[in-house]
């Protein structure tokens, strides 16, 4: 039972930092609590397998898995352009008022959600198929993996790496650690703080749209409320790793997978629980530790 735990465990908790990556860098850089990280999740999925019925009829495959490569890349760019869209037009007017950003963040999920219900209807809304990138299983030891999720893992590692070779080694990733250690400081050194806003959100845009990719590949499936399970896995995970903390955030997701999947092979609850528990995990680290395992004043690895 333990390898089981071990090895899914892992696999589970790193495609689970990705989601609270995307919330964890813009608070971080920003301090904004945008909460449409949670739309961004759910949009990918729908534009992911949009994009996958689309593409063959003017792109032909390339190659094997051509396809929904490019679709997994053309629907997270859509999603960093709106989640841009999204901070110019709104949350960039109301800086500095936290409670209003969490208000207009909030309502902006529900409107999209909406609007998936007007435009693709019940059937689209409820429970709409997400055909993973690839199928069948890989053996680990003795645990048996599925291939998609074993995929999503090692894009999420890859990714993550990614990042921090950006925030540590280029000119723009250091200005956005410079914004997170002290905003004035950073703006006497002539940090374009509107720019940067921008791109911060656009690259958390496009990883909450990867996020729900990969995690709706699993699944099998994605619906208008959607939105609210990236959201719950998002503020559990970051307030249990901390909130300014990339590396909390890949600690917290580990963590957590490693959590969940003791309760369900202990079958504590079954799935009632598991439903329930992030929200559960979120109240106790508030009371125990607020700041969460590596939460500080500000800290952006």
């Amino acid at each position: 039972m333990w390898d089981i735990i071990l090895i899914s465990g892992t696999i589970t908790g790193i495609i689970y930092a990705l989601i609270a990556i995307s919330f964890a860098l813009i608070y971080g850089v920003s301090g904004i609590s945008n909460l449409a990280v949670g739309a961004f999740f759910m949009l990918g999925a729908y534009f992911y397998e949009a994009f996958l019925e689309v593409l063959p009829n003017y792109i032909p495959p390339l190659f094997p898995y051509s396809t929904p490569i490019l679709a997994l890349i053309l629907s997270s760019i859509t999603n960093g352009v709106i989640g841009a869209i999204f901070y110019r037009v709104t949350l960039h007017q109301i800086l500095g008022d936290d409670v209003n950003i969490l208000i207009t963040s909030i309502c902006a999920c529900v409107i999209i959600q909406q609007l998936v219900h007007i435009i693709g209807g019940t059937a689209m809304a409820s429970a709409y198929n997400i055909e993973p990138i690839v199928h069948g299983q890989i053996a680990i030891g003795n645990v048996e993996i599925e291939s998609q999720r074993l995929l999503s893992a090692l894009i999420t590692i890859a990714i993550f790496i990614a990042l921090l070779f950006f925030l540590t080694k280029t000119k723009t990733g250091k200005a956005m650690r410079a914004l997170s250690e002290d905003l004035e400081a950073a703006m006497l050194m002539g940090i374009n703080i509107g720019r940067t806003f921008i791109l911060v959100s656009i690259i958390s845009a496009f990883l909450a749209s990867l996020s729900g990719i990969l995690y709706t590949s699993i699944t099998g499936w994605v619906s208008s409320l959607s939105w609210l399970v990236g959201l719950s896995l998002t503020f559990s995970i970051v307030i249990l790793g901390g909130l300014k903390s990339l590396k909390g955030a890949f600690v917290g997701g580990l963590i957590f997978a490693y959590a969940e999947l003791i309760l369900l092979k202990a079958g504590i609850g079954a799935e009632v629980l598991v439903k329930s528990f992030p929200f559960i995990v979120a109240i106790i680290v508030l009371i125990i530790r607020p700041k969460g395992l590596f939460g500080k004043r500000v800290e952006m690895e």
